[in-house]
């Protein structure tokens, strides 16, 4: 798919939040042989590591897996712990470059998540930390394999689910970290790995 089909299916993409928010899904921003090389660069490329969070006193580390990258060395905290932005990589700039275009939107920064299978998931969470540029652009793409995700609103407990395919990307923008949770769901169903790239714009 071309950027000037990608604009074109943005504008009329439909909002998936009923009120209070904007997300868009785009379900191809990058064609299967163009996902699965950037998941095989991803996997070997980036800079893994398992998160750290303090969760009610206590250090937990999780199975996932964390690497976050930026224009500088940013620090970002959040789960209890400051981490500082690694220097870009090619594959990241290059997938960087693809989002930008897709969205009409810039980052300068990028937190990326490493789920070995459906067994390591994400609770309920808003990104809405004061380093981020409030009501700003989310965008997340996934490679690797389809997961279920899912907002859940803040007052009404109002849910929305869909499926992240290969290749695909979420656009998160306007009030929806104020007004929404998000969560990745554990699931039985999924065997393989996803690697989800969230690009963001930090203050």
């Amino acid at each position: 798919m071309s950027h000037d089909d990608l604009y074109a299916q943005q504008e009329r993409l439909p909002n998936r939040l009923p009120q209070d928010g904007e997300a868009y899904y785009l379900e191809r921003v990058l064609d299967v042989g163009s996902a699965s090389e950037a998941l095989a660069r991803c996997l070997e490329e980036l800079d893994w590591e398992h998160e750290r969070v303090t969760m009610f006193g206590r250090e937990i580390v999780t199975r996932r897996k964390i690497a976050w990258y930026a224009d500088a060395a940013m620090p970002y905290a959040y789960s209890g712990k400051t981490r500082v932005a690694s220097p870009w990589v090619d594959c990241l700039l290059a997938l960087k470059a693809h989002v930008e275009k897709a969205s009409k939107t810039t980052f300068n920064a990028c937190l990326c998540n490493l789920y070995h299978s459906g067994e390591e998931g994400m609770g309920w969470h808003s990104d809405d930390e004061k380093t981020l540029v409030p009501d700003g652009v989310i965008a997340s793409l996934t490679l690797g394999d389809a997961r279920r995700f899912s907002f859940k609103h803040k007052a009404s407990g109002e849910r929305v689910s869909l499926e992240l395919a290969h290749g695909s990307l979420l656009i998160m923008q306007g009030e929806t970290q104020t007004h929404w949770l998000h969560a990745l769901p554990k699931t039985r169903k999924s065997r393989s790995a996803r690697v989800n790239l969230t690009f963001r714009q930090m203050r």
